[in-house]
């Protein structure tokens, strides 16, 4: 069997098409290399963002996996994977829709009803309302199965009552999509039912956190008798487990973050080759560090391409998509290292490598942890038993 990473003809046009709008239509703020700093690289990238969302979206780009009749582009996998290659190639934003575009809409369009369909999917594609992901509580994180906020039929509405954490976006959320247990005495995979809640109902409180770089990225969500119109509910009652694993055709290969991270890379060097404090001259030993990322980036790419590949023959992977989420957050905190490495004792005061540092420790957390994914990959990756 002879196996090529070189496109075939279609793809090659295709690639061609996307390569030529974002030359052609990207705001110069977002395809700069970001290192300099200063006004144009916070307000002018904001103002950059939402230009460039428009252009996409004026493009039909803005949901590439749904389906046209729902007002997505209904790309094919090696369609949105060269896309999202490309996009990230380009250093400009791809996921511009969010957890609306990413997960709830597809989710809506597989489970919910036609007046669901009615009322959310094209307020995703405007933009008009942001989504947040009710999944993770104290007491539940990559068993998430364990969640124990509670939601009570009372006539057309269900009463929330518990607390979600580590809840992206909140504070600057709409709607939530959440997980509930409706039924306590069930098999913790069952009872439980997925709702949509509006983040300015009479209960709910967001409670920022503030993260180890400073920044507050995460969030606390206490519930106290909040209700929820049962019509919005997605799926079956004491069902939503099953709803809420619903992948459609959600982005598993991590092509944005191989290349993000060899952008990284890029990025260091060009610091290092323009002397300041951060310098090979510094520790010269850091070389070495350079070129043993720098082949890891290439292997993460290579990752990407075998889970797409995968997807490209109908295939869906499993313990494949796992070893590209371990090995890709992973190399990230690596480049961390390396990044204060090079920084010297310059790293120790709160600068681009010291906040990189800080922010990297949740990569091997978030989107479920190293210990989750060595996990997947030992038993249904190399059929060793339970432990």
């Amino acid at each position: 069997m002879v196996i090529t990473l070189s496109d075939n003809e279609r793809e090659a046009t295709w690639r061609k098409e996307v390569r030529s709008f974002i030359d052609s239509e990207a705001p110069a703020a977002l395809k700069a290399a970001g290192d300099e700093g200063g006004e144009n690289s916070l307000f002018g990238r904001l103002g950059a963002i939402k230009e460039w969302r428009e252009k996409v979206a004026a493009k039909g780009w803005i949901a590439p996996s749904w389906p046209k009749r729902f007002g997505g582009a209904d790309m094919t996998v090696a369609e949105q994977f060269i896309m999202n290659e490309e996009f990230a190639e380009s250093g400009v934003p791809g996921n511009l829709g969010g957890f609306g575009v990413m997960m709830i809409g597809p989710t809506i369009i597989e489970h919910g009803t036609e007046e669901q369909k009615e009322e959310h999917l094209t307020k995703i594609l405007k933009g008009e309302v942001i989504w947040c992901q009710g999944y993770s509580e104290p007491g539940a994180g990559s068993d998430l199965a364990s969640l124990q906020t509670r939601a009570v039929r009372d006539g057309d509405d269900y009463v929330i009552n518990g607390q979600k954490i580590w809840t992206t976006g909140a504070q600057f959320a709409d709607m939530m999509y959440m997980l509930v247990r409706t039924d306590p005495d069930a098999p913790k995979h069952r009872g439980i039912t997925y709702l949509l809640v509006n983040m300015k109902a009479p209960g709910v409180t967001v409670r920022p956190l503030t993260m180890l770089s400073g920044a507050q990225g995460f969030n606390e969500v206490f519930f106290e008798d909040v209700r929820v119109p049962v019509k919005n509910r997605i799926g079956e009652e004491n069902r939503g487990w099953y709803v809420g694993t619903t992948t459609l055709d959600f982005e598993r290969s991590s092509i944005g973050s191989a290349i993000g991270v060899r952008k990284q890379l890029e990025s260091i060097i060009r610091q290092a080759k323009s002397g300041g404090e951060a310098s090979f001259s510094r520790n010269p030993n850091v070389k070495r560090e350079f070129a043993d990322r720098w082949i890891e980036a290439e292997v993460a790419k290579m990752l990407s391409y075998r889970v797409v590949s995968m997807q490209v023959r109908g295939q869906i992977p499993n313990h494949e998509a796992s070893m590209c989420k371990l090995f890709s957050s992973e190399m990230s905190q690596r480049i961390a290292n390396l990044s204060m490495h090079l920084f010297g004792m310059h790293g120790n005061v709160r600068n681009r490598a010291s906040n990189g540092y800080m922010q990297a420790v949740s990569s091997t957390i978030a989107g479920g942890t190293t210990e989750v994914q060595k996990g997947i990959i030992a038993t249904r990756g190399l059929g060793l038993p339970r432990g």
